[in-house]
């Protein structure tokens, strides 16, 4: 793993913290349509899907089209607002740069919110191509997203490990037949990725950072 040539992160609870926006958002939306909230640990449990898939789990399939409408609207004032970087997200971006690793984003957040929370959060600077999955057309588990990102760069998938916090995120790398690491503290509980058994699992963005410290230090 301390000789890969480029490291693909998943964003949305691996490097940002935007589970309040998330949450205020969908509460927002309930709330227009006469529903009561839900809460923010039934949010962050739900999410990396894509935003739809998202809507579609708390509101009646006649009301999904107008929900997510009122969704985005309303994440478009409030992401950049509620979000913040995972602890030492910024430390180990810097560092994986300085040593001048190829770094990635791939991501199931649509691209318009993503490009709005890279400039607020000021990390857009690290990343050499960010792929989203409506840009590309495939939402993660498909593993095209890292199949793409592997083309851009010309590598090989020996070259790359992928950085994540949900179980969706160990599948689309099983199926890239990409290296995983497991980051805990997102969405997803460590029982639920143990059957994921080629893969690193680290408490959190620090103890990543001290196991490339040999890499990037």
């Amino acid at each position: 793993m301390i000789n890969k040539k480029l490291f693909i992160f998943d964003l949305d609870g691996t490097l940002v913290d935007a589970y309040g926006a998330i949450e205020k958002s969908l509460n927002f939306s309930r709330h227009s349509l006469g529903l009561t909230p839900i809460s923010l640990t039934k949010v962050r449990r739900n999410v990396g899907y894509g935003d739809k898939h998202f809507i579609g789990l708390f509101f009646h399939s006649k009301d999904i089209i107008k929900a997510l409408e009122i969704y985005r609207a309303h994440h478009k004032d409030v992401i950049c607002k509620y979000s913040k970087l995972k602890p030492n997200a910024r430390n180990l971006l810097h560092n994986l740069k300085r040593k001048k690793k190829k770094i990635a984003i791939a991501s199931n957040r649509p691209k318009k919110f993503t490009d709005l929370l890279l400039d607020k959060l000021q990390i857009r600077k690290y990343f050499d191509v960010i792929y989203c999955g409506d840009e590309i057309g495939s939402l993660k588990p498909d593993p095209k997203i890292l199949n793409d990102v592997l083309k851009y760069f010309n590598l090989d998938k020996t070259d790359a490990v992928y950085v994540g916090d949900m179980d969706i995120d160990m599948e689309t790398a099983k199926r890239a037949r990409i290296d995983a690491v497991f980051v805990k503290g997102g969405s997803s509980l460590l029982s639920e990725v143990k059957k994921y058994k080629d893969k690193l699992i680290v408490k959190d963005l620090s103890e990543l950072l001290q196991l490339f410290k040999r890499i990037i230090i």
